[in-house]
């Protein structure tokens, strides 16, 4: 199981590799811009916990995007502590050239919408699962 979960992720990612390099993104800036679409002006613990991913994984993640010119990092007025994570026009427009990237990931699967759909559930139970052990 653990190979075949292993080995099916690197295959995901060689097609998403080839997909994200259109948008000059990693697979892990292509998560983080995700979560940003989906709502922005967020703290990096918020993205964190999305993602599930520390500070110490993120920030330099972040840093390159906002050297990307995708987004903007700001310390949170209220407390000094967050840093508060924006998207720029250039991170915004690039929403719309990553559109077609789901369903071309769903196409290269070979897999109708309900297998993925039962997929993802059965790997977001391990996931949890598998977070209690560790």
């Amino acid at each position: 199981m653990c190979f075949a979960l292993y080995s099916a992720n690197l295959a995901l990612h060689k097609v998403y590799r080839k997909l994200l390099g259109q948008l000059d993104l990693t697979y892990p800036q292509y998560l983080v811009m995700l979560v940003l679409w989906q709502r922005d002006d967020v703290t990096v613990s918020d993205i964190g916990e999305k993602l599930f991913l520390d500070s110490a994984t993120l920030t330099p993640l972040l840093k390159r995007l906002e050297v990307a010119g995708l987004l903007l990092r700001q310390r949170a007025k209220t407390d000094e502590r967050q840093v508060i994570i924006t998207l720029t026009d250039a991170g915004r427009a690039l929403q719309e050239k990553a559109k077609s990237i789901p369903e071309a990931i769903l196409c290269a699967t070979e897999c109708d919408v309900d297998e993925m759909v039962a997929l993802k559930q059965q790997l977001e139970l391990l996931r949890a699962n598998l977070k209690d052990k560790s």
